[in-house]
């Protein structure tokens, strides 16, 4: 999906976070969907389900499993821009209206970058959000996810050796 709307008029989601893993183990936690579906998405609401065609024009899936309903979310996108290790760029849009209303295409944007003392930091931007009231549900769903996120990789960090297998 190209995006051909100005998506500026919009609002944006930006965050940044430092994992305290090596670049290439977050890089793979982003991009290999075995590893995603295992932390991906909120807390009350976690991937049960993650495909890709990692390239770019590919398409990538997810969906969230509501714990306390069973609800299933779905969610895809195209992948724009691949720079492996240092920026992922990709097409989001729910299946289903969600939140206020019918799904709206948005973007989201990841920068990965190594800290001094070995860390990664991740500067990550959701753009062309529909509403406020959506910009305030992904903030919840994309900290929640972050926060998976790193209890994952502090889980996984040794096992790997912090390093690609």
């Amino acid at each position: 999906m190209a995006v051909t709307e100005d998506l500026s008029t919009r609002p944006t989601l930006h965050m940044t976070r430092v994992f305290d893993a090596p670049r290439p183990l977050v890089w793979m936690a982003w991009t290999r969907p075995e590893m995603a579906v295992q932390w991906m998405g909120p807390v009350e609401w976690p991937a049960i389900s993650a495909t890709q065609d990692f390239r770019v024009g590919g398409e990538w899936r997810k969906c969230l499993r509501s714990v306390e309903t069973g609800e299933e979310l779905w969610q895809g996108g195209t992948y724009l821009e691949i720079v492996e290790n240092e920026r992922l760029v990709f097409t989001f849009k729910w299946d289903e209206s969600h939140e206020d209303g019918p799904p709206a295409d948005t973007v989201v944007t990841l920068l990965f970058t190594d800290t001094a003392d070995g860390r990664t930091h991740m500067d990550f931007t959701h753009a062309g959000l529909k509403s406020r009231r959506s910009l305030d549900g992904h903030r919840h769903g994309w900290t929640s996810t972050a926060d998976r996120l790193e209890a994952w990789l502090a889980a996984n960090k040794d096992e790997t050796g912090g390093t690609p297998s």
